[in-house]
């Protein structure tokens, strides 16, 4: 298990499986709302529908009346949310909205570190981000992390680790403190941070030994579909593509359109349903259409990343090579609560070009492949290539 203190799971969302990644339930919000580019509104196919039972003005009601009461309507909608059976409906309070949100635009607050929890329970730096507060002060992958503002680590979860280091608890903006124990070899000692503004590094580009391009991205943050159409334009001629999206947990449904018109010339990426009224997305003209490509993809692979990989995959425009994907292609709209805090609520499912749903099913690759998928797909290039 490893984690960042950019993606951390807000502590409501930790209790049960309504946010198992951070980006998890904003799949599809700016379409639920209308304001994607090229979404177009289509004829009712049936009967006004809501897969979820928390209703927006049903969980609001509750937040309305808690605060009348003197309650808490965070609480209320909580519990009115908890009815509906539907994991992915979630409520968060004003701070973990915002921190969501600034997530989303590819920046958060924290000192730089990635971590991972060994076997024997010891939280190990796995990478330290440059020009970050962690690499300013001389903090090395390798270097294992014993404290965080006096209490230990070890032997709990990354998340709380990363909980910690960004602050969650209070809130903590940039500039605050925190006191982190090291250990490195023989050597311990302690040092103080101040947490800092990052942003994200979610879209990397390397080149693969045979002189294939490999595109990674971690999440369609903000500005990353721009990011992927310039490291294609950027490839070598005659360079096939790996795009990666092993891990990727969603995010921007805009970036992941975005990223799929890099290897589109236009047309049909997803529709998606609100409240039982279709709606589509499509891309830009003018991708790649000609290079070869062959998209990465696991179990980790989710909700946006897998709007994109079936849209490559229907279209004809990429190999899918990897194993079968989570399954999350739920629509959640937001609504702002009485008291600020927001609930997010599934009000429809998208599906691929080809009219498959997504939700519960995932996508299956026309390659199976585990510990060797990077391998595979550099094989299956060649063969494109040829």
């Amino acid at each position: 298990m490893s984690g960042r203190d950019l993606f951390c799971q807000p502590p409501r969302a930790r209790r049960g499986t309504a946010l198992t990644l951070v980006f998890a339930s904003v799949l599809v919000a700016g379409a639920a709302t209308g304001s994607l580019p090229g979404a177009e509104r289509g004829p009712a196919p049936g009967p006004s529908r809501t897969p979820s039972a928390a209703r927006p003005d049903a969980v609001t009601a509750a937040a309305a009346r808690a605060m009348a009461e003197g309650t808490s309507p965070l609480k209320a909608a909580e519990r009115a949310v908890s009815r509906s059976g539907d994991r992915w409906d979630a409520v968060y309070s004003p701070g973990e909205y915002e921190e969501f949100e600034e997530a989303l635009d590819g920046a958060y607050t924290g000192v730089g570190l990635w971590a991972r929890r060994e076997r024997a329970g010891r939280i190990e730096v796995t990478k330290v981000a440059a020009g970050s507060p962690a690499a300013d002060a001389g903090i090395r992958a390798g270097d294992r992390l014993r404290s965080v503002d006096g209490r230990p680590v070890d032997g709990r979860p990354v998340t709380e680790v990363v909980s910690l280091l960004r602050g969650d608890a209070t809130d903590a903006p940039a500039g605050t403190p925190v006191r982190l124990g090291l250990e490195r070899g023989t050597r311990a000692w302690s040092l103080t941070l101040r947490r800092a503004r990052l942003s994200t590094d979610s879209v990397t580009v390397h080149t693969l030994p045979g002189g294939d391009t490999l595109i990674k991205i971690g999440a369609f943050t903000k500005g990353s579909g721009d990011a992927v159409r310039d490291a294609v334009r950027r490839a070598p001629d005659g360079a096939g593509v790996v795009l990666d999206l092993r891990g990727n947990s969603g995010g921007l449904v805009t970036e992941a359109v975005t990223t799929a018109a890099a290897f589109l010339d236009g047309g049909l990426v997803a529709t998606y349903d609100v409240d039982g009224r279709q709606r589509a997305l499509h891309a830009q003209p003018g991708g790649d259409t000609a290079r070869p490509l062959v998209a990465l993809v696991d179990g980790g692979t989710m909700s946006a990343a897998e709007l994109l990989t079936g849209a490559l995959k229907d279209r004809g425009r990429a190999v899918v090579v990897g194993s079968r994907t989570f399954g999350k292609g739920s629509v959640q709209m937001p609504s702002r609560l009485p008291d600020g805090s927001v609930a997010e609520l599934t009000v429809g499912h998208y599906r691929t070009p080809s009219g498959r749903g997504v939700d519960g099913r995932g996508i299956t690759p026309d390659l199976e492949a585990d510990e060797d998928a990077l391998r595979r797909a550099e094989t299956v290039l060649e063969g494109l290539g040829d």
